[in-house]
């Protein structure tokens, strides 16, 4: 068989099989012809040919499958045709003589691109196939459930069939009935009498009415058919009707609580005006606004869930009547998939101003953000202000609703899903309960300090953004669920805030912690790029001449200082940011840093206590504190701290379990060191010093216990140390057991070995020896050698010869 002609590219020596060098890949030039491939794909075939017969042994190399339907049913390569396969045999063997391998050489020919494979999809369903579609979905295992953030799951809500939501008999509970616009009880029973379910408040005189205006088979702007009420909320009652003019398609029709009430008309028109432009898949569609009989009503999306305050409901009836709250990873994750909604109306100017659990709907595996009644502009002055009692910031009456305000509400939702908020709307109106008297607080640190930053009494102490809160709410997901896994953690999640560890190894100095990433928004980040990055004190001497004094600019001012050892200059450095930017948490960082390098740990605990209030969700605080915490006199903290890190990303884990091994062994907790140290998996960059620390802590602790000491000299042996370590902790391990052999009544110890020597005076004495003479032979100081080498002969066991 002809090999077909060579390719006329430069310097190849390739041949051209379809259209193709098999060499460097390139495409014949015009007019070249070419040989088949030694093994044609589907789409290649003659129609003198037959098809494989089923059974046929596949033709792949090393293959022991067999033909079925056209295709080999192990590999999945289609099928030779009969007439083709002595061809194909004897051009792959031409082909192979005339193109040997160049070695290891790389080149197109080498690469992934040229290797066979097997018919997938349209190439293997074939131009004369009926199959013309996918007939199948793809599997269920590559479809995760959206709330939980990849983090941790949440059981689905079942949907809710639109009809069965009616109610049958719409009426509104007398412990339910307030005033509109003073808010005081109306409509209530007197004298066993059957409260109003219309009138005037006795209070302010406002006009109150409790009754629906529209009954089924209503129909509203001739378009939307009212099946009935679904339920009476804070402006008014809610109806559920079909559109119509839209594939009879469900929607809701919210009414005014009061058509002669001019705040809520004045809330209906604000809708209409600016909700329209509202689009976004966590927020409830507003498809019009309509009047009917002179109330009006807004025409919205039909979400067929169930709220959260419904769903607290059930559990509570599940649970014998008992509060049963949301398990805080669930609660987290609830609240992590309505943010951006949030953050997409504050970046429209919009202020929710009433989030609350009654208006999170779950629907299957997603959340939605209902009832926009009270949603007003930010800059808006003269519109009723909405809110509930129990979730509204204390300076919104004052002030008005804003970005802050709404950070507040989250907080305070978020507290009321995972925990019986006793006193919310009463004691606790506008503070927390106390820590000592909060079991989820004591349990779940960092989640207290995030609801403490929300619900700050300052707005100017919240969180800036919904952004800036839902990246320490994923931090804090991340902890709450490494803690219910109780494991280390496997996986590792970028901050944005600070770059990764840049060691595994214990922390001993104030530049193995977590530096700061830079702020790549701040004015004055291209000209900080330019600066000589190895002279600190140069970069300074350029720092003093800045364009302007940024925030980046000033930790570029104290992180030279630091460089320079100068912690005064760095500790100035942070007052002057904190003077310009009271909030700017980064300036007590530095401050921190600068406290490890003189070893004021009290200072070091402030700061660093400080930092990771203002960023709960921040592991690098954490282990910044621990450090200080153990240093400084609270070893029962800087465990905590320790434990957290470890369980929650696998960068923290080897410093964090060096740390947490450090705390345990001063207190003489050996067994607690140890496991510890075992945290640290053999693929991190730690995991040798993790063994020689290992080996130390089992040294300390051992006392007279053979078998302490043979676990010791078992992670010396497994470890992948050098020669001169493994054999000085040989000496050290085989000495200490040494007397405790040799000592009287050693005969009664039942363990047989220390590591691989036998747990014998001449055993040991043996191995002692060899380690010693090994590490004479690899010292070049002539002293030492001699020195290692009496000792050797000191040790040696007698002999007659």
């Amino acid at each position: 068989m002809s090999t077909g002609p060579t390719c006329t590219q430069p310097g190849c020596t390739g041949t051209i099989v379809d259209g193709y060098c098999d060499q460097c890949g390139m495409a014949a030039a015009e007019g070249v012809a070419s040989v088949k491939s030694a093994i044609p794909t589907a789409a290649v075939g003659s129609a003198t040919t037959s098809p494989a017969a089923n059974g046929t042994p596949c033709q792949q190399v090393g293959c022991t499958g067999h033909i079925l339907d056209g295709y080999c049913d192990v590999c999945g390569t289609p099928a030779i045709p009969n007439a083709t396969v002595a061809e194909a045999v004897a051009v792959a063997s031409a082909a192979a003589e005339a193109q040997p391998l160049a070695g290891n050489e790389a080149s197109v020919a080498t690469s992934a691109s040229r290797v066979q494979s097997a018919a997938i999809g349209s190439k293997r369903a074939g131009s004369g196939s009926n199959a013309t579609r996918r007939t199948r979905t793809g599997s269920q295992r590559m479809r995760s459930a959206r709330i939980g953030a990849g983090l941790t799951s949440v059981p689905p809500a079942p949907p809710i069939d639109a009809a069965k939501a009616i109610m049958a008999n719409p009426q509104v509970p007398e412990d339910k009935r307030n005033c509109a616009k003073c808010g005081n009880p109306v409509g209530r029973s007197i004298d066993g009498k059957p409260g109003r379910s219309e009138g005037f408040c006795p209070q302010c005189g406002q006009e109150f009415s409790f009754t629906p205006k529209l009954q089924p088979g209503d129909l509203v702007a001739g378009q939307y058919e009212v099946a009935g009420a679904l339920a009476h909320g804070g402006l008014g009652w809610i109806y559920l009707a079909r559109d119509r003019n839209v594939s009879n398609r469900w929607v809701v029709l919210k009414g005014l609580l009061n058509s002669g009430d001019p705040d809520a008309l004045a809330a209906a028109i604000a809708e209409q005006q600016f909700l329209a432009q509202v689009e976004h898949p966590s927020i409830v569609e507003i498809y019009n606004f309509v009047t009917h009989e002179g109330a009006g009503y807004i025409v919205m999306e039909y979400v067929g869930g169930k709220s959260l305050k419904q769903i607290l409901k059930d559990r509570m009836s599940a649970n014998g009547g008992a509060y049963d709250p949301f398990p805080v990873d669930q609660a987290l994750a609830y609240i992590l998939e309505l943010l951006p909604a949030f953050q997409y109306l504050h970046d429209l100017g919009l202020i929710y101003c009433d989030f609350k659990p009654d208006n999170m709907i779950q629907v299957g595996d997603a959340m939605k953000l209902i009832d926009l009644g009270g949603v007003r502009r930010v800059d808006d002055q003269d519109s009723a202000i909405y809110g509930t009692v129990g979730y509204q910031a204390p300076e919104v009456a004052d002030v008005g609703p804003t970005v802050a305000s709404d950070i507040y509400t989250i907080g305070r939702t978020l507290l009321v899903l995972c925990m019986e908020f006793r006193g919310y709307q009463g004691t606790y109106l506008y503070t927390l309960p106390p820590v000592d008297q909060t079991p989820l607080f004591q349990q779940y640190d960092s989640l207290y300090w995030l609801v403490a930053k929300c619900c700050a009494p300052d707005p100017a102490d919240r969180f800036a953004s919904v952004d800036e809160l839902r990246t320490q709410m994923l931090g804090v997901l991340r902890e709450v669920v490494a803690r219910t896994r109780q494991g280390t953690a496997n996986t590792s999640s970028a901050s944005v805030l600070f770059e990764s560890l840049a060691t595994a190894n214990p922390i001993s100095e104030w530049d193995q912690l977590p530096a700061l990433r830079p702020d790549t928004t701040d004015a004055q980040y291209g000209w900080l790029s330019t600066l000589p990055a190895d002279n600190p004190s140069e970069r300074l001497k350029v720092l003093q001449t800045a364009p302007e004094d940024t925030a980046e600019v000033w930790l570029a001012r104290i992180h030279a200082a630091l460089d320079m050892d100068d912690p005064t200059s760095a500790n100035d450095y942070a007052a002057k940011l904190l003077s310009a930017d009271p909030w700017e948490w980064r300036a007590l960082w530095g401050q921190g840093l600068a406290a490890v390098q003189v070893e004021n740990w009290e200072t070091a605990k402030a700061s660093f206590n400080a930092v990771y209030q203002q960023v709960p969700g921040e592991l690098a605080p954490k282990l910044a504190l621990a450090y200080a915490c153990e240093r400084g006199g609270l070893p029962e903290v800087a465990e905590g701290l320790y434990q957290t890190c470890a369980a929650t990303d696998a960068a923290y884990v080897a410093p964090a379990a060096f740390g947490m091994a450090r705390v345990r062994a001063a207190a003489g907790d050996t067994t607690g060191a140890v496991a510890a140290l075992d945290l640290v998996p053999t693929t991190s960059r730690g995991y040798v010093e993790s063994r020689q620390q290992r080996a130390e802590v089992l040294l300390a602790g051992s006392g007279q216990d053979l078998a302490v000491l043979d676990q010791a000299m078992q992670t010396i042996e497994r470890a992948q140390l050098d020669n001169p370590t493994r054999q000085r902790f040989t000496v050290r391990i085989l000495g200490q057991a040494l007397p405790v052999v040799t000592a009287a009544g050693a005969a009664q110890h039942q363990h047989g070995r220390i590591g691989s020597h036998e747990a014998t005076e001449k055993g040991l004495r043996d191995g002692m020896e060899a380690a010693l003479r090994s590490l004479a032979r690899d010292t070049n100081d002539l002293k030492e050698r001699v020195d290692l080498v009496n000792q050797a002969n000191a040790v040696r066991n007698w002999s007659l010869t």
